[in-house]
């Protein structure tokens, strides 16, 4: 089969997007079962940490938590393409929630496992939600200008 016939055959079947790993192509449809699947996953995850901190156990609540978050982060390269995912997370639009949320995922495991300070690795947690949110809202369009303008609201500024 030419390289040709490959492509022109993916496109029929619907999958626009650009390869993923090692070159395979998935339609349409399970682009979005991947997405739908991790991301739930991934909230799953996250939610079932907080089991784990009421028991105390905030090193393994930040571990599932973070996890959690990453496996959500991860959802969204099924339906733009991994690849292409991580150059769009390093665009200037998303530039600085993307260092905040890596930069905040590292940093809840440390202080969780060094300082074993719960207060602490909450606001980080809180910190890492706001930076992946921020993140995920720069994909829809005008999203961010929105949730400006309802803060601003409800803060009455």
């Amino acid at each position: 089969m030419a390289i040709t016939d490959y492509m022109s055959s993916t496109a029929q079947q619907g999958s626009t997007m650009d390869p993923m790993c090692g070159g395979m192509e998935l339609t349409r449809t399970q682009r979005f079962y991947g997405f739908g699947i991790c991301f739930t996953l991934g909230f799953v995850i996250s939610l079932l940490s907080s089991i784990l901190l009421t028991f105390g156990a905030i090193a393994g609540f930040a571990v599932l938590y973070t996890t959690g978050n990453i496996i959500s982060l991860v959802s969204t390269g099924f339906l733009v393409g991994f690849k292409t995912q991580f150059k769009k997370m390093f665009d200037a639009t998303r530039l600085t929630a993307s260092i905040i949320f890596l930069v905040t995922m590292v940093t809840t495991l440390v202080v969780a496992f060094t300082l074993e300070n719960v207060l602490l690795t909450l606001l980080c947690c809180f910190i890492q939600f706001l930076a992946l949110f921020w993140y995920s809202l720069s994909y829809i369009p005008f999203a961010r200008d929105l949730a400006k303008k309802m803060c601003g609201g409800v803060l009455g500024a």
